[in-house]
């Protein structure tokens, strides 16, 4: 899934953006308590839910507070990641870009189902693909040269800006609201925008894996059968189309 793929590492998703004094509602990770009083926004219902107690864990031998910091960070990036991959798996099922994407002046086929696409993706534009996940991670990871990691600080799900890249490379927009459309808003109104991101997030997840199990295992979604496309391959080993690690 060329189109997912690329979505997904370059998905902003970003329903709120906090401002550089942004009050602690949009923090997530700042204690155990934060992270229920979070859950019963999301929904009043389950509450919180964590059957594995990840939040009790220690990962890294890094005490407890990293460990709350990292978990709604990755929930965030995971939910980002599984939009783009909901609606680019939508997207490469009905439509698919009419100029050449081969060396040998093929280009997409829509005959093949989003998995057979992402296995007709030459070997050398994937590892491009990876390459540029790889350096969005690397610049994630450093928080972009301005803000600290958010094992240590920063606000979970916040994409560091692209602006010292821009002062010393070339021009490129920020991943995290690249047009500013959350700088003016209320601190109340990024609180909302989160809890309806991560809950759009979390649905996105279980869609896309909808999906995937319904073309691999015919009417374990009964609610797809009319319209998954049965795939041969693999959806857990993504790289058997042409890699070989």
């Amino acid at each position: 899934m060329k189109l997912t793929v690329i979505a997904a590492s370059l998905a902003t998703a970003a329903a709120f953006a906090p401002s550089k004094q942004a009050s602690t509602s949009t923090h997530l990770a700042s204690s155990k308590d934060d992270l229920y009083a979070f859950a019963e926004k999301c929904n009043p219902i389950v509450k919180f839910y964590d059957p594995m107690n990840l939040a009790e864990g220690d990962f890294w031998d890094m005490g407890s507070d990293a460990t709350i910091a990292w978990l709604p960070h990755s929930e965030m990036k995971h939910s980002r990641v599984a939009m783009a991959a909901f609606v680019g798996y939508i997207v490469q099922s009905n439509f698919v870009f009419p100029w050449p994407q081969h060396m040998d002046g093929t280009g997409g086929d829509l005959s093949l189902s989003p998995e057979q696409q992402w296995d007709a993706v030459p070997e050398a534009a994937k590892w491009q693909i990876f390459g540029l996940i790889g350096l969005l991670e690397v610049w994630d990871e450093t928080g972009g040269g301005t803000l600290p990691h958010y094992l240590k600080g920063r606000a979970p799900g916040k994409y560091p800006s692209a602006q010292l890249f821009r002062d010393n490379v070339h021009f490129a927009l920020d991943l995290f609201d690249p047009f500013g459309f959350s700088k003016n808003k209320s601190d109340e109104a990024k609180a909302r925008g989160l809890v309806a991101e991560t809950n759009n997030g979390r649905l996105a997840m279980l869609g896309i894996f909808g999906f995937l199990t319904a073309d691999k295992m015919a009417g374990a979604v009964p609610a797809l059968d009319s319209i998954s496309i049965p795939y041969a391959g693999n959806v857990m080993i993504p790289f058997e189309g042409n890699f070989h690690l």
